[in-house]
């Protein structure tokens, strides 16, 4: 193997090691920078029914999207993801406080006992998280393979948008032939779509 190969698990501990020395303030300030182009970002605010997700580590914060998202009239949608059998069911989120739990593994995600069952195909506009992205619409995850097996089960006009900061853009995601790609990326300095 050559030795500037990229691979996934050194872009990840790139990723950790950003995270491990940014300045807390600095991470808050582009965090909140991200979400204000995102709610200038006119395919957001033309849809109606939009995917979510809560924050897992060095991923982009969006307690203050969701809840601003709700705010807006819109309907939240947040994945629930089932370890047993790998698949994700999507739920209505109505009041993030009281329909969130964590589930077995720990992640934060919508009380199925609580929220109502969405439809994938009826989404507007689904917010991917990743810990890095390229500007091909690359993305790498947690390493779990949850997103690249949901991405295919959403609608063709569900636009798949990524929320990163610079720092987390990388030159190339190593892709294989599981991996799926976002539509767009949103940074605290710009909107890229995917070339």
């Amino acid at each position: 193997m050559e030795e500037n190969q990229v691979t996934k698990a050194g872009v990840r501990e790139k990723i950790a090691a950003y995270y491990q020395t940014a300045l807390p303030e600095t991470v808050a300030v582009k965090t909140v920078q991200v979400g204000e182009r995102l709610f200038e970002f006119a395919n957001f605010l033309e849809s109606r029914i939009v995917l979510l997700y809560v924050k897992r580590q060095y991923e982009i914060d969006t307690a203050n999207i969701i809840a601003r998202t709700a705010d807006m009239g819109k309907i939240v949608v947040l994945p629930f993801f089932d370890p047993d059998s790998k698949t994700a069911r999507l739920y209505k989120v109505d009041d993030a406080r009281a329909d969130l739990k964590r589930d077995q593994s720990g992640r934060l995600g919508p009380d199925p006992t609580r929220c109502r069952k969405v439809p994938k195909d009826v989404l507007d506009i689904a917010l991917i998280p990743g810990l890095a992205f390229d500007e091909k619409g690359g993305r790498v995850g947690t390493g779990t393979g949850a997103y690249d097996r949901l991405i295919p089960e959403l609608a063709q006009t569900a636009r798949k948008v990524a929320l990163t900061t610079e720092a987390q853009m990388v030159p190339m995601i190593p892709m294989e032939n599981h991996d799926k790609y976002v539509d767009i990326i949103i940074t605290e300095k710009r909107v890229i779509y995917k070339i």
